[in-house]
């Protein structure tokens, strides 16, 4: 039988190479490969699914438990948690379990690496368990069964294509997810104050849309805030999509407001640039520019194509810059990117594009 493939995440240099070090020595485990930071770790998996995954809590970049939730929505692995948060926290512990990791070992902050040396049989046996455990789970009953994938039609419906738009200035909608942050950033601080008005989806938890957005506000030229509903979408500002709301772009004349809803996960995001995407092909069609950026999965590209075929020339991130290629690379599979460019030239483009729609 060949050997059990291990991906090992953490942040902190000893940890992670007392964890390769514990792994490389065990009977039927071989290290498939370390990373610094979960996004590291997400591009590791793109190009190659390990059979297990040991993972530390506290990691730079993304936190260990976002990424957790963000795996087992697109890619349910086995998941043995490393966390130096203290036996006291139990809370911490019952929502990594509740977040779909096998089994989580909790440490000492101090000493952490010789704790974690000490314990090497118990991890050793936590990672067999972890893959044997996911391996024997049955196949669940339909009313146990993983909840369904589902598009952006439980939002709402598609658009028309026989629908015809009357011109209005142009609003640009922006996805964007693993590795978004720090792009979004970028591309943002390179526009200038009087580009169109701007609607992001950046799939990101509750209450730290609101932190994200101030941040940005302080380093762009454009305003950026966190959207509320009905908020107009203005020339220079940047609208991001609360966490766990949808965001829709609607149309008021010749205005466009959004709309923040409640409902299910749509490609199990929410918010979702599907649901973002749909909503722009119906309410703006050719007056839209579409940008689809860094992020794990597929979220956007069905939505990305649905703007292309209402009239909207879009934008994705080549691969060459993203953290995370998966959400452009589907979308420019499917065809629905019209500029596929490095992430410092997105915004140059969201300008020239901008101004022939003008």
């Amino acid at each position: 039988m060949s050997a059990l493939r291990v991906l090992i995440i953490a942040g902190s240099a000893g940890i992670r190479g007392a964890l390769a070090e514990i792994v490389a020595q065990g009977p039927g485990l071989e290290v498939m490969g370390t990373a610094v930071n979960p996004i590291a770790g997400a591009r590791r998996i793109e190009d190659e699914i390990p059979d297990a995954i040991v993972l530390d809590l506290d990691t730079p970049k993304m936190d260990g438990l976002t990424f957790l939730r963000k795996l087992m929505a697109q890619h349910p692995l086995p998941v043995v948690m490393i966390s130096t948060r203290g036996e006291a926290e139990t809370s911490v512990t019952a929502e990594i379990r509740a977040a779909g990791a096998m089994d989580v070992i909790v440490l000492p902050k101090v000493g952490a690496r010789s704790h974690i040396l000490a314990s090497a049989d118990a991890l050793r046996e936590k990672i067999k368990s972890a893959v044997r455990n996911r391996r024997r789970r049955p196949t669940p009953l339909p009313s146990q069964s993983v909840a369904p994938k589902l598009t952006a039609d439980e939002i709402l419906p598609p658009p028309n294509r026989r629908a015809n738009v009357g011109l209005t200035e142009p609003v640009i909608c922006v996805g964007a997810s693993t590795g978004g942050t720090e792009s979004l950033r970028v591309m943002l601080e390179m526009l200038p104050r009087d580009c169109p008005g701007l609607v992001i989806v950046q799939h990101m938890p509750e209450r730290f849309t609101a932190t994200f957005a101030q941040r940005l506000d302080t380093l762009c030229q454009i305003s950026v805030k966190e959207a509320e509903h009905g908020d107009p979408v203005l020339p220079g500002c940047a609208l991001i999509a609360p966490g766990n709301r949808h965001m829709l772009l609607s149309r008021r004349g010749r205005r466009y407001v959004v709309e923040l809803k409640e409902g299910p996960l749509v490609s199990r995001h929410r918010p979702s640039v599907d649901v973002l995407f749909r909503s722009a092909a119906r309410a703006a069609g050719r007056n839209a520019i579409g940008v689809i950026m860094t992020g794990m999965g597929d979220d956007g590209a069905r939505g990305l194509m649905e703007m292309r075929e209402a009239g909207s020339v879009n934008i994705a991130e080549d691969e060459s810059t993203a953290v995370v290629f998966g959400m452009p690379k589907e979308a420019i599979a499917r065809g629905a990117a019209a500029v596929v460019v490095p992430l410092p030239r997105i915004a140059g483009q969201i300008i020239a594009i901008a101004s022939r729609k003008r």
